[in-house]
């Protein structure tokens, strides 16, 4: 699984008209998120196909980068994200973007896009319930 990251032009209509690329390619999203930083509108999500995406912002001419996704299960409990966190730090692991992806009782599915894909996997190994 991957994900698209995407600097949005700052116009009224540009998260819609990305949106509707990626609906006319059939592109559903599994997780995402738009928000300002630093003065940059930037959009990151999970699309359901990583091919249909790439395929739908290239035919746009819309630029993006990719990330691949380490998956992760995890209670739904206060100090689990903060546990997480600490060691991917303590792994020397950087994160580039945290979804969550869905719910199943007391469960959470997050998706981590690490810097460093391999020893996030190493790192988080034991993490998961």
């Amino acid at each position: 699984m991957r994900d698209v990251s995407i600097e949005l032009k700052p116009h009224p209509g540009e998260l819609a008209r990305v949106a509707s690329l990626l609906a006319q390619h059939q592109v559903t999203l599994r997780a995402g998120t738009a928000l300002v930083v630093g003065g940059r509108i930037v959009a990151r999500f999970v699309p359901s196909s990583i091919e249909s995406a790439r395929r739908a912002l290239d035919s746009a001419g819309v630029r993006f980068t990719e990330g691949e996704i380490v998956p992760v299960l995890l209670e739904s409990r206060a100090g689990e994200l903060a546990m997480l966190s600490s060691r991917l730090a303590e792994g020397g692991v950087g994160v580039r973007a945290i979804y969550l992806t869905g719910t199943a009782g007391p469960l959470l599915e997050l998706a981590i896009v690490p810097d460093n894909v391999q020893k996030a996997r190493r790192v988080l190994e034991h993490v998961a319930v």
